[in-house]
């Protein structure tokens, strides 16, 4: 519950901290690096998700904070209809282009909070590791309005890509060096209990039942390169001062060329939780 509850004081204070425009360009700058880094969401747990919520071909989906549609691509080919709402202009571009041969795909450009609610107009409602950018006393009592009878709550979650443990130690010494609070290693356990407890807020709405919480084991390998791109997208990174956050870069690159080459091999968790609208 610890590591929850420092989850959600981190992001309420991003809500507190930084105002609705800045929040909304939170990504703009490492938009392309978004695309080309963040891990997608596995054919398994999109596959798992349809078996069980049941959408038929004619469902209509609302899409919460799509960025550059990674996640909106796995749905869209399947041929649903999708609304999918983004604040950042850049991401709206990049997922307009990764979105053009999907004809039922519409994307807005918008916070899930300005945009103007359509009542009972959805089968599902997704959310593709973004929905902890909402306010969850905004968020929830919107969707359950945005959702038809027997609608369903989608959320997808892709933990942060991470080495193994053996290379965390020798990386922490970079980071004890240039930014203590970076330095973080979260095991399989740690992360799948972040994980469940996140679907606990769909359960305190109280407008939701029958929630379900299913997670599968992923690994990619990234160059060095590209692995200080993924890096560069987390948000304790984007607001680092840029100084402090190319010198941290730079010792990072060195030591992992030192100790591991050219890639390094990463691990991450890929989850989702699912949960229907309560009857009235």
């Amino acid at each position: 519950m610890k590591n929850l509850e420092n989850i959600e004081n981190t992001y309420k204070s991003y809500r507190d901290d930084y105002n609705l425009e800045q929040r909304k360009n939170w990504y703009s700058k490492v938009t392309d690096a978004y695309n080309k880094t963040r891990p997608r969401y596995p054919q398994e747990i999109i596959s798992r998700t349809l078996e069980l919520t049941k959408l038929n071909g004619d469902a209509k989906i609302l899409e919460i904070g799509c960025g550059p549609g990674t996640a909106t691509t796995e749905f869209a080919k399947l041929g649903f209809s999708m609304v999918c709402l983004e604040p950042s202009q850049e991401s709206c571009n990049l997922a307009s282009q990764n979105c053009a041969k999907f004809s039922d795909v519409e994307i807005i450009n918008t916070t899930f909070e300005e945009w103007e609610l359509q009542t009972n107009k959805f089968n599902a409602v997704v959310a593709a590791t973004s929905f902890h950018w909402v306010s969850p006393e905004i968020g929830y009592p919107k969707v359950e309005k945005a959702l038809e009878d027997n609608g369903c709550l989608i959320l997808l979650w892709n933990k942060e890509p991470q080495p193994s443990y053996e290379v965390y130690q020798i990386l922490d010494e970079v980071y004890q060096r240039r930014v203590p609070s970076l330095s973080r290693y979260e095991d399989r356990a740690t992360q799948s209990g972040i994980l469940r407890e996140l679907g606990e807020n769909v359960v305190k709405s109280g407008l939701f039942k029958d929630l379900i919480y299913e997670y599968i084991e992923c690994d990619r390998v990234y160059t060095i390169d590209d692995y200080l791109i993924l890096l560069s997208t987390l948000s304790p990174y984007i607001i680092l001062d840029s100084r402090q956050r190319d010198a941290l870069f730079d010792d990072l690159r060195d030591t992992l060329h030192k100790h591991l080459g050219d890639t390094i091999e990463t691990s991450y968790l890929s989850a989702f939780h699912i949960a229907w609208k309560k009857d009235k």
